[in-house]
């Protein structure tokens, strides 16, 4: 038999964009479900930089104190390496927020610590282990959704519902929504290498001719990505791992000593690298937010940070409406991505530039030297241009803040 459960709001998704609803939805007195496929948030290498825009939301919950009580690291700026010349980029000390850093923390931590918030919360239930099949629908208007539980099949029925099931959703899939492909020229393998006091201890990437590693301080170990031409990893794994060994320890010395824990391409965790959006994010009944309306490249590492602002707008237009006992029109659905999608075209402008003017040319020079691009030069010689990256990456355009 079918369960049927009756809300308010139903949310497809427990990542950062779902949760985050979830948490806003029901603070505003909005009866929501969130429902998560998995059994728990504990999935490695997803995003783990949590910007200052989005420390921004949880002070203004109240939550900030709390929240960096966590484990985490705070990087301060961000740089890159061109071959053995350092390139200072972003400066977030002069941000006009509270925080002035990036926090770096497992993003299994983040979720975990806003759904502990959210359950506080009567009206509020997440549902783990249900995996959304289909939506309700009936005269042209979304009114739920189905999904699979180790129970047995459920249907949520609400006034609205609320795609945040990633780049892959079902919901974007069942609503016949196409994503507009926008490129991105590379792929990333993600591994885990020690760390060590004496290491450097900033946020950044390390370029030489032919290779581009990102390596981000987790305390105890680097998280590396290592950028590679896009489908290029069955060709790279048909080679022995050691080749990637030692590119790593060429772009990185400091940690040649280490690279032998990379013992096969098992240890390697490979990322499709996609950037594309929804022409339309909504339609009668159903919103989509996050990587379901728009796949962001990892280039800032912003794509956690706008689905969270998509979340904060989403809950300062649609919850008044929906805790009057009221249905969001389509005209109101509309509001939400009026208002956010400036803010993603404009991001993913500027990685698709970043892809093509830097990624793309340091993969594709393997033998010339590289020749640092004049954007990064002019950031060395004067250290005020930094606030103007760190301001684009800390916050973005039109950053959120909670209303409700």
């Amino acid at each position: 038999m079918t369960d049927t459960i009756e809300t308010s709001c139903v949310i497809a998704g427990g990542g950062p964009a779902g949760m985050m609803a979830g948490l806003l939805f029901a603070r505003a007195g909005v009866g929501t479900i969130v429902l998560e496929k998995h059994a728990d948030f504990l999935r490695d290498f997803r995003g783990d930089t949590i910007h200052p825009s989005t420390l921004q939301a949880m002070d203004d919950l109240g939550l900030y104190d709390q929240f960096l009580a966590l484990p985490h690291q705070e990087a301060t700026q961000l740089s890159a390496q061109f071959g053995t010349e350092s390139f200072p980029i972003a400066d977030f000390s002069h941000l006009p927020t509270r925080a002035k850093f990036i926090a770096l923390m497992p993003q299994w931590d983040f979720l975990n610590f806003v759904a502990g918030e959210a359950a506080k919360y009567p009206n509020f239930r997440l549902i783990m282990q249900a995996d959304v099949e289909g939506l309700i629908e009936a005269q042209g208007k979304v009114g739920g959704v189905t999904a699979q539980t180790p129970q047995g099949p459920l249907e949520i029925r609400a006034a609205l519902t609320i795609g945040a099931d990633g780049r892959h959703s079902t919901v974007r899939a069942k609503a016949g929504f196409q994503p507009q492909d926008i490129g991105a020229p590379m792929d990333v393998l993600w591994f885990r290498l020690k760390r060590r006091d004496s290491d450097p201890s900033e946020l950044f990437g390390r370029m030489a001719p032919g290779k581009f590693l990102v390596m981000i301080n987790r305390g105890d170990y680097w998280q590396c990505g290592y950028v590679i031409p896009k489908d290029g990893f069955a060709a790279l794994r048909a080679t022995d791992v050691a080749v990637l060994r030692d590119n790593v320890a060429s772009l990185a010395p400091f940690v040649a000593d280490r690279v032998d824990a990379l013992q096969s391409w098992d240890n390697v965790s490979p990322l499709t690298v996609t950037v594309d959006r929804l022409p339309l994010w909504h339609k009668p009944g159903l919103l989509c937010i996050g990587d379901s309306a728009h796949a962001m490249s990892p280039v800032g590492g912003v794509g956690i940070n706008l689905a969270i602002q998509d979340a904060i707008a989403a809950a300062n237009i649609l919850a008044p409406v929906l805790a009057r006992g009221e249905t969001p029109s389509d005209a109101l659905l509309a509001t939400v991505q009026k208002r956010r999608e400036p803010a993603v075209k404009l991001v993913q402008a500027f990685q698709v530039l970043v892809q093509k003017r830097v990624i793309s040319n340091v993969l594709g020079h393997t033998d010339a030297p590289l020749t640092p691009p004049w954007p990064l030069r002019l950031l060395k010689l004067f250290p005020w241009l930094r606030r103007w990256p760190a301001r684009f990456v800390g916050l973005g355009y039109r950053p959120e803040r909670i209303r409700i």
